[in-house]
């Protein structure tokens, strides 16, 4: 019995030696919710982050904006003021702490925030994030009460206070995402809300508040690197904390030091670093780094963070042309292959991580390295960006201003500041950050679109004045102060109307689409770095019958129409199709139409811009994704679907690129090579008409040098008797492939012959079979089961079988339908 009690002591003595934590406690107050509209008595719940519409269609108390035209019937939701109310306990421990805050993370927009019945703040600005002191506050019961005004209230107010009108509208007066206001791809749909999460943090006498992580020196060798804590905590405690660094679960460094105040740092190096690549040319490699904070024994507070180690710069160097735009990585000049990508739906709430995985596996999948954040959206959650450094996707990213001139009076300044600094801090450690720009065609648009017509020069100047105290100097200044990331003041530098476009700068050529010009112009107009040109498409079949709610597909109904927000739209899609394609009777057959057209102008654009390396480094075509169902210029539509552009842009994007062009009666083939490694091997040219029968050929022996691109091959087609309109050039060089035409998709004489297939079914969906003893061009495979191709509008050579996967969840059998230009062709 006494060595039973001994035992039971010294279990008793060691369990009270064990460390204790005593880190903060944060809750995140996501229950309990309920809205109504301010003039009504009835609460009903809600979801917490969230918005007004989203409940409101939960609810069932309005149709879903994204059907037929219902968007017009859900406009009086922004036009009333809204509130949020709720309730949350808290145990006597929390209570306890000596600090307690509420963090707001992101209020949409113009709200006033009541705890217990004392208004503790009032907010202007989405993107910001706002922190109040609420201990003296607290209690065991709390009520939690938020008033949301409308925009317009604020936004008149404003206007009245002006002695001019500032372009373009209401918006500009209101920090939130000015593509709410509709744009010509996206529904006039002004959210308001709750958007982010609300925590309560509680802590005794210590806290992280940020970290920052910055790269003093950075080679083969070593690594140089800056660990910046910003801290709360008490001035005493501090002689007594012990601070350990974790790389990848190994210690690092454990310090002792003191440093009062709002910082502690500390410096240590990494030997042999590995590097974070954009995935094309390496492996985006992150470290894992933890900082653990501890008091003798006891942990007061613990920070991990996936770092990248790369260097990335900006190079703008005057040339004998005008002057360079490309982005280095690692002493790299980086090719920049990607999309500009917008919000992924007009509510935020509705957009999951699952959405994000699967958006930017299929930006990976389609060989792009880069993605500009446009600034009509807003700044991405974080997983966006962890996926982007976790992937290997480089990231542009712009301040959330876009084709406007916005206020310049002290409070707005002082509001956009506090943004900038928020958001550049959240992002700043994230290695695929490699741009941060400060607006999205304001400049472009001041200059070229009318602005200043009719205004007087004293207005004109001040005008202008409040433009430069933003983008040339609160954004500026910002970015250098918090980061070592490159700032641009206005994308593009100039404006189409300026011939300074295709050699200074970034471009957004809008030649095509907004001003007719055809797609040959972009071969022959190619810019320094291309930010921006598109044309639109039809979406998917699945797409469309959910706008309607019909299983037929109607492209002429009125529900349909309200989904084309470009108001000359569908008579441009018209035009462009006349010129280069045959243009089809059946809706389902000119959708399809619809999207080959899209691709073939763009891709066009891609392999001329690529053609161009060194002179061009970066083609960034407009859009990557959708915010709705809609007729857009979108490469992926509102259900995921990829269009032909996403398929065609992927083969375009490859980093080996066999690409041709007829100049002057000259066949000019060229090989891309975005491979850090040269490529040695027999480039096989073969000219063969549309029954398989070789007409010419030529085979030799060749090098590809890295990062280049260059003509690998002539021939002066006068020397060969072919005809051009039954005739396809097949390049090879190792495993790539390429076919090149020499006319026009509708002056082809392509053959009528049925396309064979061969199914099976496998594991994860199906293995498909084609062959044709004809070619078939642009070979478009379609199904009701929702499901991904592994290729579509894909041209088939005769007597070549190719075999495409069909991955699916469908357990049941599927049947394939295929349409191609072929049957088109009278």
């Amino acid at each position: 019995m006494k060595h039973l009690f001994f035992f039971f002591t010294l279990c008793l003595i060691c369990f009270s030696c064990q460390p204790k934590h005593d880190v903060p406690v944060i809750i995140e107050l996501d229950e309990n919710w309920q809205f109504k509209n301010t003039h009504h008595l009835e609460w009903k719940p809600t979801t917490v982050p969230g918005n007004v519409h989203s409940d409101l269609l939960e609810l069932g108390l309005i149709e879903d904006p994204f059907i037929g035209n219902n968007e017009e019937d859900v406009q009086w939701v922004s036009e009333t003021d809204w509130e949020y109310k709720t309730t949350f306990s808290l145990v006597e421990e929390t209570l306890q702490k000596k600090n307690i805050e509420l963090n707001f993370e992101g209020l949409d927009t113009y709200a006033s925030v009541y705890l217990n019945d004392s208004l503790i703040l009032k907010t202007n600005n989405a993107f910001r994030e706002f922190k109040v002191d609420v201990k003296p506050l607290l209690k065991k019961e709390n009520n939690l009460h938020i008033i949301f005004d409308r925009t317009s209230k604020y936004e008149l107010d404003e206007i009245i206070k002006l002695k001019y009108n500032l372009p373009e509208g209401e918006r500009i007066f209101t920090r939130k995402a000015q593509f709410q206001y509709g744009w010509d791809w996206g529904p006039k749909l002004n959210t308001s809300g709750i958007w982010r999460p609300i925590k309560l943090v509680a802590w005794n006498d210590y806290k992280i508040r940020e970290i920052d992580i910055k790269q003093i020196k950075l080679n083969d060798s070593i690594a140089d690197i800056l660990l910046d804590v910003k801290k709360l905590s008490n001035v005493e405690l501090d002689k007594n904390l012990t601070y350990k660094i974790y790389i990848n679960d190994k210690l690092m460094k454990t310090s002792s030091e003191v440093l009062k105040g709002y910082t502690w740092a500390t410096r240590f190096q990494l030997k042999n670093p590995k590097r974070w690549w954009p995935h094309n040319l390496g492996e985006p490699y992150l470290y894992d780094i933890k900082v653990v904070v501890k008091e003798e024994n006891k942990i007061l507070d613990s920070i991990s963070i996936k770092k990248g180690l790369r260097t990335i710069e900006l190079v703008t160097e005057k040339d004998s042309i005008g002057e360079s735009f490309y982005f280095k990585v690692n002493d790299v000049p980086v090719y920049a292959k990607g999309a500009n990508y917008i919000p992924q739906n007009s509510f935020q709430n509705n957009v999951t991580d699952t959405h994000y995985e699967k958006l930017l596996n299929d930006v990976v999948d389609a060989n792009m390295n880069m993605l500009r954040v446009w600034g009509g959206g807003i700044y991405e959650n974080d997983i966006f960006y962890d996926l982007c450094d976790e992937k290997g996707i480089l990231v542009w990213q712009d301040f959330m201003f876009a084709c406007a001139m916005y206020p310049g009076d002290t409070n707005f300044l002082e509001n956009v500041k506090l943004e900038a600094i928020d958001n550049v801090k959240r992002l700043r450690n994230h290695a695929s950050i490699a741009l941060w720009c400060g607006n999205n065609e304001n400049s472009e648009g001041w200059h070229r679109w009318g602005w200043q017509d009719g205004r007087s020069e004293e207005e004109k100047e001040e005008i202008w004045n409040s433009y430069l105290k933003v983008f040339d100097s609160i954004l500026p200044n910002t970015v250098e102060q918090l980061t070592d990331i490159d700032y641009w003041e206005s994308s593009p530098k100039y404006g189409r109307g300026n011939p300074k476009y295709k050699t200074e700068g970034d471009a957004h050529d809008w030649w095509i689409w907004h001003d007719g010009y055809q797609f040959e112009h972009l071969e022959e107009n190619v810019p320094r770095f291309m930010s921006e040109f598109g044309f639109q498409s039809f979406p998917s079949y699945e797409t469309i019958r959910f706008i309607n709610q019909n299983d037929s597909l109607e492209i002429t109904s009125e529900g349909f129409k309200n989904h084309q927000k470009h108001s000359r739209g569908f008579q441009i899609i018209e035009d462009y199709m006349k010129r280069d394609f045959p243009v089809p009777e059946s809706p389902e057959d000119y959708v399809y139409m619809s999207q080959v057209l899209q691709a073939y102008g763009i891709t066009k654009g891609i392999e001329a811009q690529r053609r161009a390396k060194p002179y061009n480094m970066g083609t960034l075509y407009w859009q990557l994704n959708d915010c709705w169902p809609a007729v857009s210029w979108s490469s992926i539509d509102y259900f995921g679907n990829w269009k032909a552009l996403h398929y065609k842009a992927k083969r375009s994007f490859e980093n080996l690129l066999i690409s041709s062009k007829v100049e002057n009666g000259i066949l000019e083939t060229w090989i891309v090579n975005d491979d850090l490694v040269s490529r040695k091997g027999t480039l096989i040219l073969q000219l063969i008409d549309f029954d398989g029968n070789i007409i010419w050929e030529n085979s030799k022996a060749i090098k590809v040098d890295s990062n280049s691109s260059g003509i690998k091959h002539s021939l002066d087609l006068n020397r060969i008797q072919f005809k051009k309109n039954e005739t396809v050039l097949v390049s090879k060089f190792n495993n790539e492939k390429s076919y090149f035409f020499f006319v026009k998709p509708k002056d082809l004489k392509l053959r009528q012959a049925e396309i064979q297939q061969k199914t099976l079914k496998t594991e994860n969906g199906f293995s498909i079979e084609l062959s044709s003893k004809t070619l078939q061009k642009d070979v478009f495979l379609f199904a009701k089961a929702k499901g991904h191709f592994s290729d579509n509008f894909f041209d088939l050579l005769p007597n070549e079988p190719k075999t495409i996967e069909f991955l699916t969840q469908n357990k049941e059998s599927v049947n394939f339908n295929i349409k191609c230009i072929n049957n088109f062709i009278r």
